[in-house]
């Protein structure tokens, strides 16, 4: 075969440019698109940034070399993309999750060079040549940061197991996939007796952090919110990864009482930004699995929440909405349908909404809501009112929907909310390319 022409090569450069340009769109809509198509690399927002920084690290990577004809052997290991790599390991995800993050991440990628070369309406034979060398130098990128990736996995997975925490963890992960387990030998491996009422927490730092000072941190909270609670022992701590832990607190043979408040109070005043989840206390080895899903459950809802979420969710208290969350954009359009206009993200409508919050819970009692809210009884009836002439419906009607639909508002913020002035439109995290101006 002869020399390769040197229009296609200046044609895509300039066109690798163009689409620089739209770098942080780009980088973005990769990365939702990830996250909707592989459900292991979401619900730890650490993770997920990561993912994102990955994500343009290796876009950016790639349009350089279309923009600059850089040869591939040149290519060097890429910091985020080997962190990425190493977080998944360390969470024990599968390597195929790695790989498909990797394929399909480039196949969105491609979409959006493709719509800059029909956009600049090159000539048929040009732009067949392009796509030619396109599709070769990206498809042998990707095969080459694979491969490097994939290694970075394997060596962060066995550093991650031969950790001090790894037979603890292993253990525990045979019971929580409930492996035949021998009682006696899991207790004395664990050092945790599994007889008992447990209450399962899931405790997490937003940014991220070195070594494992973070681990430190975690280990430290979960044994403040012990002491604070009374628990007679010391409690089970199990890491996930750098910055995010497992734990459960031992209750004895006796059921007791958890106070919320107490346990929130301990999370706010301790370690400044750690996240808290909790389950509920149940008892023995079914109950040690149980409590663990429901706080990952309310894990799953608080890391969908705004930035201005709550630092600690108790899964009894937000049940019904944990149990939503693995449809956002469902849900959103749910609630939506329920409040209305009502659901719009402005201070009127919060207003109004926090009355019918507290009307409901109430059971519908306009004096308990007015002295819950130092309101005048006639306010509360106006803004009852209103809020009915709002959704276009009463009170009354779809009660159960109602409570359920302001409860997700309360604790899933502007994630599940209309934006203001935005009638009855529902915003969502959409699979399909944006427009582009």
């Amino acid at each position: 075969m002869g020399m390769e022409s040197p229009e296609p090569v200046r044609e895509l450069s300039v066109s690798a440019a163009n689409v620089e340009s739209h770098l942080a769109e780009i980088s973005h809509d990769v990365w939702e698109h990830l996250l909707i198509e592989i459900p292991q690399v979401r619900g730890d927002d650490t993770a997920e940034r990561i993912l994102l920084a990955s994500v343009k690290e290796n876009v950016a990577t790639l349009l350089h070399i279309f923009e600059n004809d850089i040869p591939l052997e040149n290519l060097e290991g890429l910091a985020s993309a080997n962190e990425h790599a190493r977080r998944l390991a360390q969470r024990d995800i599968p390597v195929s999750a790695l790989i498909r993050s990797y394929r399909l991440g480039h196949w969105r990628f491609l979409q959006w060079c493709l719509d800059e070369l029909d956009r600049r309406e090159v000539d048929d034979v040009v732009s067949a040549g392009v796509n030619r060398r396109m599709l070769k130098v990206s498809f042998g990128y990707i095969d080459s940061i694979t491969e490097h990736v994939i290694e970075v996995y394997h060596l962060e997975q066995e550093r991650w197991l031969l950790s001090q925490n790894a037979m603890r963890t292993a253990r525990v992960r045979d019971i929580l996939a409930e492996k035949e387990v021998d009682l006696d030998s899991a207790e004395a491996a664990l050092g945790y007796r599994l007889r008992q009422h447990h209450l399962g927490l899931v405790a997490w730092l937003p940014a991220p952090t070195g070594g494992g000072a973070g681990l430190v941190r975690l280990d430290r909270l979960t044994h403040e919110i012990a002491k604070e609670l009374d628990c007679p022992a010391r409690p089970l701590f199990v890491p996930r990864d750098e910055g995010l832990a497992w734990a459960w607190l031992p209750f004895g043979s006796h059921r007791s009482e958890v106070s919320w408040e107490r346990l929130s109070r301990v999370v706010e005043s301790g370690e400044p930004s750690a996240r808290v989840c909790a389950g509920s206390v149940l008892r023995g080895i079914e109950g040690f699995r149980s409590t663990n899903r429901e706080a990952l459950r309310a894990q799953e809802l608080a890391t969908a929440a705004s930035a201005a979420g709550h630092r600690f969710t108790a899964y009894s208290q937000v049940a019904p909405v944990a149990l939503m969350c693995k449809n956002l954009p469902d849900l959103r359009t749910w609630v939506g349908r329920v409040l209305g206009p009502l659901a719009a993200d402005d201070e009127q409508c919060a207003q109004l909404r926090d009355t019918l919050h507290d009307f409901l819970t109430t059971g519908c009692n306009y004096t308990a809501t007015a002295s819950n809210e130092i309101l005048h009884k006639n306010t509360v009836h106006y803004r009852i009112r209103k809020a009915e002439k709002i959704m276009g419906h009463s009170v009354q009607a779809g009660h159960t929907d109602l409570e359920v639909a302001l409860l997700a508002v309360k604790y899933l913020g502007t994630t599940v909310m209309q934006p203001s002035g935005g009638g009855t439109e529902v915003r969502q995290r959409s699979g399909s390319p944006r427009r582009r101006h």
